[in-house]
């Protein structure tokens, strides 16, 4: 008897997240930016966490980071993540300066080291929806993975 499917929880897809998914949809990470200091920030939010100012717009971003942390998962949390144990989540620090939780993808766990030079890439996650992913740094700019 086979295993029922399950699927991977996906982020809430809100109106302030749009933006986001949109850019991410084109293999594109994109950040608020504050338009009175010019910091980014991650996770979008209404106010910033710099200067207090509340107008941005989003902007493009490098996609290059270094790991700041990282845990690699040996146990299964949900079921829909037991075909990928063991699996790296990583935070890593942008170069734009916020700081983003995601999975490194393509390296094994025992090769990971903090401040380990990264690049971003985008998954589909589900129809039309594309979440970021790093891998360590090759020289190329992001790319979208259809898995």
């Amino acid at each position: 008897m086979s295993q029922p499917v399950v699927a991977k929880p996906l982020p809430p897809q809100t109106p302030e997240w749009a933006p986001f998914y949109q850019a991410a949809a084109r293999g594109v990470l994109s950040l608020p930016c504050c338009q009175q200091c010019g910091e980014f920030r991650f996770p979008p939010r209404p106010v910033c966490p710099q200067c207090l100012g509340r107008t941005f717009r989003w902007q493009e971003a490098s996609g290059r980071g270094e790991i700041w942390s990282y845990v690699v998962m040996h146990q299964v949390y949900h079921p829909a993540f037991a075909d990928e144990v063991p699996y790296a989540v990583v935070l890593v620090r942008l170069v734009e300066g916020p700081k983003i939780l995601s999975r490194l993808v393509d390296v094994e766990p025992q090769a990971i080291e903090i401040g380990a030079a990264v690049e971003v890439a985008f998954a589909a996650v589900g129809e039309d929806i594309y979440l970021p992913e790093f891998r360590l740094a090759s020289g190329r700019e992001g790319a979208r993975r259809d898995s």
